[in-house]
């Protein structure tokens, strides 16, 4: 079973802040668990041997109560702490886990499963509640109590302080053992779930095509399945939860029996006085309570820590070097020699190509040049690794080899984040959020809000728009067609004032009239911007100032 995470310590300003607050209170319960037990000891045998009266009696009875109220306090203090440090560290975890994955870039992220990170940002990091909440506090009495209690015993009895100090450590040892069999089982039941919201994902994701090719019925079978794989795995954890919690029970149950056996022997043959042998029955369960609610505790934690494995995982992994040289897109761009390498799949995002091995090139040599202040229309067959070469001048994607010079600077040496607030950029899927139209519109201006209903209409305007502005749309752009959410998606990227313009198809999925509108008003949207377009449109390709036939391995200049 383990102690502390280490991780958390290093990661998380919190952790520290809380083990110090836990071990100050831990220390205050301790020594309240020993004035009442010397309270309670005294009371009791000065009422049956001595024949004090609750009068006599009052003083200690009232510092009894005193005592109890103090350890209630303290189990509320400590657990608002608990709380409010497990809400302070989530967020911390959660903002590092999202600031890792927008550092990784999303040529990583094509290689990972969108449910099961959605799943580990949310439910994973929330089930460390528990391991916050009542582990932690937990692990932090275990090393404090046990030690005080035996220490006071010792000095009151040393044999029943023997008997405690040989029989303590069998309940850490099987502790261990069956932690590493919950921690295996754990992992299992986080696997499956993972696997199933992953499924549960990609089916909501494609209900659509499943309806219309009548295979919508057979994934409620998957699902039904998955399910009940996961019902099995976590019956089966708690199978090995309740059955290491009878077994520590037992061993401490059995412990603090031989302690009575031994202080009964000797009360009766008149070697122990009823005061002390009252303080040590007392005592003794004390002892080793911390150790049955931490292998409690650590059941409830179990799917926490399980989850806080894949987190690190993603968190400590090496994320492209941030900083550089600061390079706005102002000037022309030049590839020379580009390579990049993966398995190329036509996603319609930069950086959505499957690009984890060298099994083939999705871009092999590239040279050409895009000229400042011009429009460059960039097509060719689907899969030839267009949306790969907008995800290079993105600069969310790494050539493996050749250079993507921005007024003579390769953009790998260039500050991503200075590089990218001078680019604008249209998906091949764009993405629109529950909202008004202008409010999706106005996202273009970097989130700040700064811009005004005059320059939301303009950019409308010339994407065509034939909505109005204060339309609610659903999750998703629902509520209008997939014309209307793409010239959406246009205004957005037009309201942005970057001098570099990056666009993906902007006139998929839209009529000829309204195409022939656009040819009419993009013009004026693009004057004085350098504007790389992917298209197959002929039309759209009649704007251009020149076109580029991307074929993968040859690109005429």
């Amino acid at each position: 079973m383990p102690a502390v995470d280490r991780r958390l310590l290093r990661y998380t300003r919190g952790t520290r802040i809380f083990l110090v607050l836990s071990g100050v209170i831990g220390t205050a319960q301790a020594l309240l668990i020993l004035l009442q037990a010397w309270l309670l000891a005294g009371i009791i045998a000065g009422a049956f041997l001595d024949g004090l009266d609750l009068g006599r009696l009052r003083g200690r009875v009232i510092a009894l109560a005193c005592a109890l109220l103090g350890r209630a306090v303290l189990s509320w203090v400590a657990e608002v702490v608990a709380q409010r440090c497990s809400a302070a560290v989530k967020s911390e975890l959660r903002m590092r886990f999202l600031e890792k994955i927008t550092a990784l870039g999303p040529r990583w992220l094509t290689g990972e499963r969108s449910g099961e990170l959605t799943t580990l940002a949310t439910r994973g990091i929330d089930a460390l509640d528990d391991y916050f909440a009542k582990y932690l506090p937990q692990l932090v009495l275990v090393t404090v109590v046990p030690l005080v209690v035996a220490a006071r015993m010792l000095t009151a009895d040393w044999p029943s302080a023997l008997i405690v100090l040989v029989t303590l450590p069998l309940i850490p040892l099987f502790m261990v053992l069956v932690g590493l069999a919950t921690k295996a089982a754990t992992a299992r039941q986080w696997a499956t779930l993972q696997t199933l919201a992953q499924h549960f994902l990609d089916v909501l994701a494609g209900l659509g095509t499943l309806k219309v090719f009548g295979r919508s019925r057979a994934q409620v079978e998957t699902i039904r399945r998955l399910s009940d794989q996961q019902r099995r795995t976590t019956l089966a954890t708690l199978r090995i939860a309740f059955l290491s919690s009878l077994v520590l029970e037992l061993v401490a149950t059995l412990s603090v029996a031989l302690v009575a056996v031994s202080v009964g022997l000797r009360l009766v043959d008149g070697r122990l006085p009823l005061q002390t042998a009252l303080l040590v029955l007392i005592l003794a369960p004390e002892a080793y309570l911390p150790f049955r609610l931490l292998g409690a505790h650590y059941h409830a934690s179990a799917e926490g820590l399980a989850a806080a494995d894949e987190l690190f995982a993603v968190i400590e992994q090496a994320a492209p070097p941030r900083g550089g040289q600061l390079v706005a897109p102002a000037a022309g761009l030049v590839l020379r020699g580009v390579t990049v390498h993966g398995r190329p799949r036509d996603s319609g995002r930069p950086g959505e190509d499957r690009l984890d091995g060298p099994e083939q090139p999705v871009l092999d040599e590239v040279s050409f040049v895009i000229p400042a202040g011009q429009v460059t229309g960039i097509t060719g067959a689907s899969g030839g690794g267009k949306s790969t070469l907008l995800g290079l001048l993105l600069g969310t994607i790494r050539p493996d080899r050749g250079q993507v010079l921005a007024g003579g600077i390769d953009l790998v040496t260039a500050d991503p984040g200075h590089w990218r607030r001078g680019v604008s950029w249209m998906s091949q899927d764009p993405v629109l959020f529950a909202g008004t139209v202008a409010a999706n519109i106005r996202l273009g201006d970097g989130g700040r809000g700064a811009a005004d209903d005059a320059a939301v209409r303009r950019a409308a305007r010339a994407a065509r728009v034939d909505v109005p502005l204060d339309l609610v749309l659903g999750e998703r752009g629902a509520g209008v067609s997939a014309g209307q959410r793409r010239r959406i998606a246009l205004a957005r990227a037009i309201l942005r004032d970057a001098p570099l313009l990056l666009l993906d198809e902007p006139t998929e999925s839209v009529d000829p009239g309204t195409e022939q509108a656009l040819l009419e008003s993009l013009p004026a949207a693009f004057a004085g911007r350098t504007v790389v377009i992917v298209t197959h449109r002929p039309a759209l390709l009649g704007l251009c100032d020149q076109v580029i036939q991307l074929d993968r391995t040859a690109v005429p200049a």
